[in-house]
């Protein structure tokens, strides 16, 4: 099952809602794009369950159930936890000192996104690569983070090359003035925060705009992968120009796809956010775009 957005992290701000954007000081800007993770601590250099810390201070959940998830699976995905050994509940639960329920709830979710199996008289295992649900956005942040950063970085940054120029153009043909204010709402905001050196409001912006592009496609299929453009975004670095700091150059290549979609030009919109994700490509180093001779195509007209 392909894991969509989140409600709950999205937050799209409506109407009203633009007020948890503050233009923030300089002197409140923090200089970082996201929340620093905590990564597993280790022991030793042996992989054995046991031997794993028992912090997860970057877990997305809530509880010791979300920290669970995260910490089993950040340790599945870097291959710390492979199939050669059963995932004995019992035992998890002794070395995280966690309870046999939450130890339950926390490898049904683990199931649901495809990286262990339970059977009986088998137990629980770790599933093959080709079995997880690569476009959960947990997953695809374990991965960014892991042995696989740059498989992953690349492959995000190849499908959103894929799918948000299409997006673009698509927008161009639906008269939603909503979502394009909002659009623009987002844009204003970044070139706030960009002037005052806020990172962070940048990115929230940044993401939102994107998502938002996604919904003004009008094909519910793309707009059921902006949880893995919001991903991709998280784990290159927070903001679609790829830089550590927003540029107004940034800001630019945004407007002019918001221009182009207001004016209804599929063209444009299409070729501007080409623009946007090639200066992206430009900007964030090694695995973060896609090189000039592997641009997708543009749709045949229809």
């Amino acid at each position: 099952m392909m894991t969509a957005a989140r409600p709950g992290d999205t937050g799209l701000a409506g109407p009203g809602e633009l007020d948890r954007y503050p233009y923030a000081n300089a002197a409140n800007a923090t200089g970082h794009d996201r929340t620093e993770r905590v990564s597993p601590v280790w022991e030793s250099s042996e992989t054995d369950i046991g031997r794993v810390g028992r912090r997860a201070a970057g877990s997305r959940g809530r509880g010791l159930h979300g920290q669970l998830v995260q910490q089993l699976g950040q340790m599945i995905v870097s291959g710390d936890l492979g199939a050669d050994r059963p995932l004995v509940p019992e035992e998890i639960g002794q070395r995280f000192e966690v309870s046999r329920t939450v130890v339950r709830e926390s490898l049904r979710v683990l199931e649901a996104k495809g990286l262990v199996s339970a059977r009986p008289n088998v137990g629980t295992r770790v599933r093959p690569v080709s079995d997880w649900n690569l476009l959960d956005p947990d997953i695809i942040e374990w991965r960014a983070y892991g042995p696989q950063r740059d498989d992953q970085r690349r492959e995000l940054c190849e499908l959103r090359w894929t799918i948000e120029p299409l997006a673009a153009r698509l927008a161009a043909g639906h008269a939603r003035e909503d979502i394009q204010q909002r659009l623009a709402d987002m844009v204003e905001i970044m070139g706030h925060s960009a002037a005052q050196g806020d990172t962070m409001t940048f990115g929230r912006a940044d993401a939102e705009f994107h998502t938002l592009l996604l919904q003004l496609a009008g094909n519910r299929m793309l707009e059921h992968l902006a949880g893995i453009v919001t991903s991709a975004l998280h784990v290159s670095g927070g903001s679609s120009g790829g830089c550590e700091r927003p540029v107004e150059t940034s800001v630019g290549q945004h407007m002019r796809v918001v221009d182009a979609i207001g004016s209804g030009d599929a063209t444009a919109a299409e070729s501007a956010m080409r623009q946007l994700l090639a200066a992206h490509g430009e900007a964030g180093g090694q695995g973060a775009g896609t090189p000039a001779d592997h641009v997708v195509p543009a749709p045949r007209e229809h």
